[in-house]
């Protein structure tokens, strides 16, 4: 698999990571049986990045990296992330008991917390998962520099962070990576984000690549979707929003068709032929549609296509917005 160097950090992973949020919550019931049996055979597949968070499942998504960590460390490239407070007592699956700190102490706890879970001394790559503006960019970057320094951190990441806050960030330390939602139906990253990115050698790191599943096809109906998967509350997936989607999907197939390979395929290969820095982290817990992601690497699509896709999947066609929408707020049908 190509690999991806993440930034001037010396660590470098394979060009297709493997998202592990959806193993602990928001996707539908856990299943840790399954979702080890995933993360061993994306071993085997040649995945090396392995993206988690303190806040997946309170700690349980740690814990299952950390199981695959157990002596193939030097394996791996581990990425976890803080700054998300979660309420203790909130429920499951939740996105709205939550706070955010970037404190340099709130980070120490954090880090010592997540490696102890993750079973290593040290993580690839650590980000600050979410701003909070209470703390300067200047202050959390120094500490986690200075964690760097102390050899529990090889990378500095940060997610969904403006311009100016990456720039004033790699004024402190280099940043490794950034990490963002980018995919076929969001592209607000390419017209700022991706070139300051090229211009400080940081690599990119797209969540979502598939527009949380949407982009593969499979998902025709929200009543396909359990109770507890959050995909109920996407603006992308709300009443009308869908029908309306999955027509703009049907402009692919053929293209897919040509390439003998899957909706969900061309999107990631689509990905890959935005540039060598990037590095895309589709989350599954279900070995089929590990392997099916992992065909996407052999899709080599040609710049027309490239430009074709872009042209028809444009984002200013699609329905909805990315942001979850609170019950409260949904259009009722």
């Amino acid at each position: 698999m190509r690999q991806v160097r993440l930034g001037a950090s010396g660590v470098t992973c394979g060009a297709l990571g493997l998202g592990c949020m959806g193993m602990s919550e928001f996707y539908g019931p856990q299943d840790d049986a399954e979702s080890r049996k995933t993360l061993e055979r994306a071993l085997e597949l040649g995945i090396t990045l392995f993206d988690t968070s303190d806040m997946y499942g309170r700690g349980h998504n740690e814990r299952l990296v950390g199981g695959l960590a157990k002596s193939r460390r030097d394996k791996l490239v581990i990425a976890s992330k803080f700054g998300v407070v979660r309420d203790p007592n909130g429920p499951s699956g939740s996105l709205y008991d939550r706070d955010y700190d970037n404190s340099p102490a709130y980070m120490r706890r954090c880090l010592e917390a997540s490696l102890q879970r993750l079973g290593t001394d040290y993580i690839d790559l650590y980000y600050i998962h979410r701003l909070d503006p209470k703390t300067p960019i200047e202050d959390s970057v120094g500490a986690m520099a200075e964690m760097v320094k102390a050899g529990k951190i090889r990378g500095i990441g940060l997610s969904e962070v403006s311009v100016d806050i990456l720039e004033r960030a790699a004024k402190v330390h280099p940043i490794a990576a950034l990490q963002s939602e980018y995919s076929l139906f969001v592209r607000d990253v390419e017209r700022e984000i991706l070139p300051a990115c090229r211009r400080l050698d940081i690599a990119f790191v797209p969540y979502s690549p598939l527009g949380r599943g949407f982009l593969t096809g499979a998902i025709t109906s929200r009543d396909k979707l359990d109770s507890s998967d959050l995909r109920v509350n996407a603006g992308h997936f709300q009443d009308g929003n869908l029908d309306r989607n999955l027509q703009l999907l049907d402009r692919v197939r053929a293209v897919a068709a040509a390439h003998k390979a899957t909706l969900g395929q061309i999107a990631l290969a689509w990905l890959f032929g935005q540039g060598d820095d990037i590095a895309p982290i589709p989350g599954t817990k279900r070995i089929k549609y590990l392997e099916e992601n992992v065909g996407s690497v052999d899709v080599h699509l040609t710049a027309e296509e490239i430009r074709s896709i872009s042209d028809v999947l444009d984002p200013s066609l699609v329905a909805g917005s990315r942001n979850w929408v609170a019950p409260e707020h949904q259009a009722k049908g």
